[in-house]
């Protein structure tokens, strides 16, 4: 299966089969397109990342991928020639990561240790920026154990550049990321508000940056529970504070249903899409 997704390619009017699709999303990640998840399947999300990157190259924005945009995306050797899909030998700090499992409850959430990862597997798939069904799929017979070597997403190397200014697209469901020339050098797929909580309108900046927040949670009748940190966090492990009080781009617990569920107001990331934000936005950042 490695050999077979890495040496894939795309000629014009070919079916996005799954090979294809995986090959696809890691060429739209390396160039700082995210997918969300990856999962081999020409989506929303895939499609939403290929227009960010025409629109960044300055090619036509299509609905389905076409030869001129295969060509832009496959042009850098350095990046086209790199595996998709590698194999990782699962160490002592991988299998025993912290996990839990999570109350729907908020005030039960508030008496945990900690918002951990709720199996092995979500935390690996997390790790490598796949759909924990994929990963599972990409090793059938896998028992997860330390020593054990599985096939993995090769998720390469984050955007670095400082970032700017960024604009959250309601329409598009994408937050795009500018440099201090107005260039859009990303793009992460989003979920932005809702029609009950809306996200703010207009410009605001970043006033404060946290990785690994707690949550507050306010009940109908006014009391709080504070939800601990972690992954499973309701914010995810990334909150970027905006100046319009309580409302921030943060991570998300649910990664797959990112662009596919509501968000109360403030513009919800993967947590590794957040966390490669959080290292490059500038404060006082323009939103």
């Amino acid at each position: 299966m490695q050999k077979k997704i890495n040496n894939v390619t795309w000629t014009a009017d070919a079916e996005i089969d799954r090979n294809i699709g995986t090959k696809l999303q890691a060429l739209l990640n390396w160039h700082h397109n995210g997918v969300g998840p990856v999962d081999g399947y020409w989506g929303k999300n895939t499609r939403k990342a290929m227009q960010a990157f025409q629109k960044a190259n300055g090619l036509d924005v299509t609905d389905t991928l076409n030869a001129e945009t295969w060509q832009a995306l496959t042009k850098n050797e350095k990046l086209t020639t790199q595996p998709v899909l590698v194999s990782y030998q699962l160490t002592e700090a991988d299998v025993n990561v912290k996990t839990t499992t999570i109350p729907a409850d908020s005030v039960a959430k508030s008496k945990l240790e900690g918002m951990y990862y709720e199996s092995l597997t979500e935390a690996l798939a997390e790790k490598f920026h796949i759909s924990e069904k994929y990963l599972k799929s990409l090793n059938p017979d896998a028992s997860f154990t330390a020593g054990e070597i599985i096939t993995v997403y090769n998720p390469g190397n984050p955007n670095t550049k400082p970032v700017h200014r960024v604009v959250a697209d309601k329409a598009t469901e994408t937050l795009y990321a500018y440099d201090e020339n107005n260039n859009l050098i990303a793009s992460y797929p989003t979920t932005v508000g809702s029609t009950a909580t809306p996200s703010p309108t207009g410009t605001h900046t970043v006033k404060v940056k946290v990785h690994e927040p707690n949550y507050t949670y306010t009940a109908n009748d006014g009391s709080k529970s504070i939800i601990p940190p972690g992954p499973n966090n309701p914010v995810g492990s990334v909150w970027i504070g905006l100046s319009k009080p309580t409302y921030g781009i943060h991570g998300s617990p649910d990664p797959a249903r990112i662009s596919r569920q509501a968000s109360a107001g403030c513009v919800r990331l993967t947590n590794w899409d957040a966390l490669s934000l959080l290292g490059v936005i500038k404060k006082w950042c323009n939103c």
